[in-house]
């Protein structure tokens, strides 16, 4: 299964963190190639990115169903693939380093499955790590710039 893990630490209480990541609108809009996304329920949304695959710009429609909010340190989601075959999971971590800092972690898993699975597999092995990194980075600089809007 093609892995992302990026850890940030922020200068930010970890009540603000959670604040930011317990609201899917706040953090959908950052995933790379972002298009749209719609809330289902509480737990369940719908997202559309754009994903370079290979030398491919390709509309991927997912899924994502929350599976755990465990206040303030983790949101745990599931990946369903819509527009193709796959399917996946991560999370959003946070770790209290003090009373004015915290560690963020984020994480995806993605696999492929199919015919074409063990193709798409090879692509996703370098680009799902990009992405947490890509994801992870985003929120946390959005964490910032609403702990401090002027700069």
């Amino acid at each position: 299964m093609p892995r992302g893990v990026h850890s940030i630490n922020l200068n930010v209480p970890i009540e603000k963190v959670w604040k930011f990541v317990s609201s899917i609108h706040n953090w959908a809009p950052l995933v790379p190639g972002y298009i749209e996304h719609e809330i289902i329920s509480d737990t369940e949304s719908t997202w559309a990115f754009q994903a370079e695959f290979g030398f491919i710009m390709k509309t991927i429609e997912i899924k994502v169903e929350i599976t755990r909010w465990e206040e303030p340190v983790r949101v745990n989601f599931d990946l369903t693939g819509l527009s193709d075959n796959f399917a996946g999971n991560g999370y959003f971590k946070a770790e209290r380093l003090n009373g004015t800092s915290t560690r963020m972690t984020g994480c995806l898993n993605i696999t492929a499955y199919g015919i074409t699975g063990p193709m798409a597999n090879s692509i996703l092995k370098n680009s799902v790590p990009q992405t947490t990194e890509e994801l992870t980075t985003a929120v946390a600089n959005k964490i910032l710039e609403l702990q401090n809007p002027s700069g």
